[in-house]
């Protein structure tokens, strides 16, 4: 036999030793691994590991019948998983979304917060604009999540609107002294721009002494074309004549409908919530006092939400002169409520 047949048999029968080497070895791996997986639950597998079975599965179609220690669909799940870590490496960039809130504002918005504990982020982003510091309400919000109280919406829809400007309003709001009396405040309310036109207090209140209120309140050509009342026992005829006199035409609202009054219940609401729970009455004086102090803060420092957040008596704007500029917090009804302007100077 030729010598080149007798290599090329040799070198069958190496290549067929080869194969069947491979072969026996393969299965004795698989055997051992068939007993490990036997004896340990779950193998502990590494990064590299799991991206080593990535590979392969791209690479060998056979994948699937060779692996053991983790079910196809791992090594599947491990792919995606690479997949989408791939792609947000390759989209990585800058930050997007809106610009980050100076840090001055964050700080001076907590600290307000702080000092006046009945504000709500309307309050103080009026007040910020006062300040020239122009951010959203909805920033400010978002810094008193733990604060945040959304006002209820105070409209009426059709007479308020034709006859604003000539329209005041009218009301009573009890308030107990530290022995338990009541104290009727009788209040007087523009709706042009929201201001406390007038306001008394006294124990006993008669159709005499509100008709006299009023009479204080417009002295000469001052009085209004319409008066918006309840239909309360103290607005007698002794009122009605007095009223009527002065040529103020009466709208009276309808039975147990205080909405139809809406603004000056409003203004009761803030009277309460804002100065009058907060404090402890020992004399009518002595009310008459904070509530003088209030609607001095009410007038000519507050902001509202009906007038665009702006002040009854307008407040100009407090422009910031330098960087190094301060800000100055004026208390007011004996601090529970602030007012802030920028100092002239550093």
């Amino acid at each position: 036999m030729p010598k080149f047949i007798q290599n090329r048999i040799s070198w069958i029968f190496q290549r067929l030793n080869l194969l069947a080497n491979l072969t026996a070895e393969n299965l004795a791996l698989r055997h051992q691994l068939v007993v490990l997986k036997r004896n340990q639950k779950r193998p502990a597998l590494k990064g590299r590991d799991r991206m080593f079975w990535v590979l392969l599965s791209r690479i060998w179609s056979g994948w699937r019948d060779a692996v053991v220690i983790v079910q196809p669909d791992t090594v599947v799940r491990w792919h995606k998983k690479a997949f989408k870590l791939y792609w947000k490496y390759k989209s990585r960039g800058g930050k997007r979304g809106r610009p980050r809130l100076d840090p001055e504002v964050k700080a001076l918005v907590l600290r307000m917060a702080d000092s006046n504990p009945l504000w709500g982020a309307p309050k103080i982003h009026g007040e910020l604009l006062k300040l020239g510091l122009v951010t959203s309400e909805r920033t400010v919000s978002g810094l008193l999540r733990r604060h945040r109280r959304k006002p209820p919406s105070q409209n009426w829809r059709t007479f308020i609107k034709n006859h604003m400007t000539d329209t005041v309003a009218v009301d009573f709001l009890v308030v107990p002294t530290i022995r338990f009396r009541m104290l009727y405040v009788f209040v007087i309310l523009s709706h042009a721009n929201r201001k406390v036109i007038h306001f008394n207090v006294t124990a006993n209140p008669t159709a005499e002494w509100t008709a006299h209120q009023v009479i204080e309140a417009f002295p000469w050509d001052t009085t209004p074309k319409y008066l918006l009342r309840d239909r309360d026992s103290i607005y007698g005829g002794y009122f009605r004549r007095r009223v009527e006199g002065m040529e103020i035409a009466q709208v009276v609202t309808a039975y147990h409908s205080p909405w139809q009054n809406a603004y000056v219940e409003r203004l009761k609401g803030s009277i309460r919530r804002e100065c009058t729970d907060h404090v402890i009455i020992f004399s009518e004086n002595h009310l008459r006092k904070i509530l003088r102090s209030y609607f001095e803060y009410y007038n000519n420092d507050r902001t509202h939400l009906g007038i665009d957040k702006e002040t009854p008596v307008e407040r100009n704007i407090s422009e910031r002169a330098s960087p190094s500029s301060k800000l100055i917090a004026l208390p007011r009804v004996g601090g529970l409520h602030h007012r802030y302007k920028w100092s002239e100077a550093a």
